[in-house]
C-alpha cells in the first residue's frame, strides 16, 4: 500500500472516562464527544445511516479535518445473544488492548497497512465504568460501496466476479485473519471492488483447515438465510461454487 494511504501507528489519549486510540497525529484534539450521534448533530454532519440490529451514522468530518474528503462511519459496540438481555453495551474490563474497541482498531490498522481490503481505520474509544466498559469505533467509509445482501437483491454478479470475492477471502485467510462475523451484509462491493468490514472479535490465527472452513459455512449460511427473506435474491448453487473455484485457486 503506498505509504501516503497508511496509517500511522496508534496513538493512546487518555480521557476522564477511558481511554480514545486514534491512528492519525492531526487527530490529536479527539474527544469523546467524537464518538456521540449528538455532536455530529449538532454540527449538522450526520450524512446518513445503516440500520442493523443497531444503527451506525455517516458522518461528515470536514468540520474538524478540512482538508480530508473522506467520510467516516460511527459504530456503537452493542451486545448480541443472550447477553444483550442482561446489558446491551456494557463490557468486562479486562484491559485496554482486550477491549472489542481498542483490539479491533489495532487489527484493521494492521490489515489496512498491509494492503488488504478493509476500510481504513480513524479512532475509538472506551469508557470506563468500573469494572466494566462500552466502546465506540470510527471508520472511514467505503465510498459507493454498498452490502451484498442490497447488491444482490437487484442484481447478480457475474461467475469473475463470485470467484475475485473467493480469492478475496483466500488471502484473508492465509494470513490467518479470521473473521468473527463472516456473512453477506460484511461484504462490501463497489466499483467491482470487494471489501470486508466489521472486525468487532477478529483476530489473527495460525491458519487452520477447521476454523477456515467454519468462516465459509457461516458466510453460505448467510447467503442462504437472506435466500429465505427474498426468494429473488441473486443467489444459488451455481454462484457459490464459483466462489469457492476462486477460493481454491488462490
Amino acid at each position: 500500500m503506498p505509504s501516503e494511504l497508511a496509517c500511522n501507528f496508534m496513538q493512546i489519549k487518555r480521557t476522564d472516562a477511558g481511554y480514545i486510540a486514534f491512528c492519525e497525529p492531526e487527530l490529536k484534539p479527539i474527544t469523546p464527544d467524537w464518538f456521540t450521534f449528538d455532536y455530529w448533530q449538532d454540527l449538522g454532519d450526520i450524512t446518513g445511516s445503516s440500520t442493523g440490529r443497531y444503527t451506525t451514522w455517516f458522518v461528515d468530518p470536514q468540520h474538524i479535518t478540512r482538508h480530508k474528503k473522506a467520510q467516516w462511519v460511527l459504530r456503537h459496540y452493542y451486545r448480541g445473544g443472550v447477553m444483550a438481555k442482561f446489558s446491551h453495551d456494557s463490557y468486562l474490563y479486562t484491559g485496554l488492548k482486550r477491549t472489542r474497541a481498542i483490539a479491533e482498531l489495532t487489527l484493521l490498522e494492521q490489515l489496512f497497512n498491509e494492503g488488504f481490503a478493509v476500510p481504513k481505520p480513524v479512532a475509538a474509544q472506551i469508557q470506563r465504568h468500573g469494572m466494566h466498559y462500552r466502546g465506540d469505533i470510527i471508520i472511514e467509509r467505503i465510498e459507493g460501496a454498498q452490502d451484498l445482501v442490497a447488491q444482490l437483491s437487484h442484481a447478480p454478479m457475474t461467475d469473475a466476479q463470485w470467484q475475485a470475492l473467493g480469492k478475496l477471502i483466500a488471502t484473508f485467510h492465509q494470513r490467518g485473519v479470521y473473521h468473527a462475523d463472516l456473512n453477506a451484509k460484511n461484504i462490501l462491493i463497489g466499483n467491482d471492488n470487494f471489501t470486508l468490514i466489521d472486525f468487532d472479535r477478529g483476530e489473527l490465527r495460525t491458519p487452520s483447515p477447521k476454523w477456515q472452513q467454519a468462516n465459509l459455512d457461516r458466510l453460505l449460511r448467510s447467503f442462504n438465510k437472506e435466500k429465505t427473506k427474498l426468494a429473488t435474491l441473486h443467489f444459488n448453487d451455481h454462484n457459490w461454487q464459483q466462489l469457492m473455484a476462486g477460493y481454491l485457486q488462490a
